[in-house]
């Protein structure tokens, strides 16, 4: 392979710039997350653990995560699905709709929820005289979740789907398939690396998520802290060690993620090579 262009002095110096800038900007902060995490010793590390509001925080990360990436899930294959291989009238306005997470900062989602189901809200009233609970408690954390982490999965289907065409799922339905059938064995299996990518960035979002969280969380200890609010309380409290600890298990968490992101591109990549 002949590369054209720039000398192999500059090439040099970009992939040194590169490097340097990795290792100060990303390699260097994890260092020193787990350097203070173990920094009294393994025990202490593993004893960060057995807080039962640290656990209590890992466990609502788990459950919002666990209620909105499936929710994410099921709205973004039908989403895109929809977008990519069907013509109807406001099609533009919904994809506008799915981006909407991405120009609006969390904490004004946060707010809106705020505004909508709190005590002075517009449904806080009815909410207070049922005794139903949103602001403040898990619901309100599930919903802030699932809001800004719903356009990962359908933004990674909808060029894919879009590009495809529906030649494959026509000739099915020639041949006799049900709607059910050519989805199951047409259109999920050609898109199932791109899914299972989305997912993945879905879960990550969803685990990390501070700004819509803190909104309308209440940060009651215990009950409504995740783990990034949890490594914000431990850090207040001088308690760095804890907040090193558990800030390491999201890291570790973003890493498990990189290597399957990375394991899934792979294939995917190779996949795509093998048909063309």
């Amino acid at each position: 392979m002949v590369v054209i262009g720039e000398s192999a002095l500059v090439r040099r110096l970009l992939i040194g710039v590169s490097v340097l800038f990795l290792g100060a900007f990303l390699m260097a902060p994890l260092a020193v997350v787990f350097a203070v995490a173990f920094g009294q010793g393994v025990a202490a590390y593993f004893a960060s653990f057995r807080d039962p509001d640290t656990l209590a925080a890992v466990r609502l990360t788990l459950l919002a995560a666990a209620i909105a990436v499936p929710s994410n899930l099921t709205f973004g294959v039908a989403a895109a699905w929809a977008i990519g291989k069907f013509e109807f009238w406001g099609k533009s306005f919904l994809i506008s709709l799915i981006d909407l997470p991405f120009s609006v900062s969390p904490v004004v989602a946060g707010l809106t929820y705020v505004l909508l189901f709190g005590a002075q809200g517009v449904l806080g009233p009815w909410l207070t005289s049922h005794n139903l609970h949103v602001i403040f408690a898990v619901p309100g954390i599930v919903l802030a979740t699932i809001f800004v982490t719903f356009p990962f999965i359908a933004r990674e289907l909808l060029p894919l789907m879009a590009a495809q065409g529906n030649d494959e799922e026509e000739a099915a339905i020639t041949l006799g398939a049900s709607g059910w059938q050519t989805f199951l064995k047409v259109t999920l299996p050609n898109v199932k690396w791109a899914l299972l990518y989305g997912v993945i960035l879905c879960n990550a979002r969803a685990m990390g998520e501070f700004g819509a969280v803190s909104v309308v969380s209440g940060h009651i200890r215990g009950l409504t802290d995740t783990m990034p609010l949890q490594i914000e309380v431990l850090y207040n409290d001088y308690q760095f060690v804890p907040a090193f600890a558990v800030a390491s298990l999201l890291a570790l968490l973003a890493l498990v993620t990189l290597v399957v992101k990375s394991a899934v591109e792979w294939r995917a990549g190779k996949l795509r090579s093998q048909l063309a």
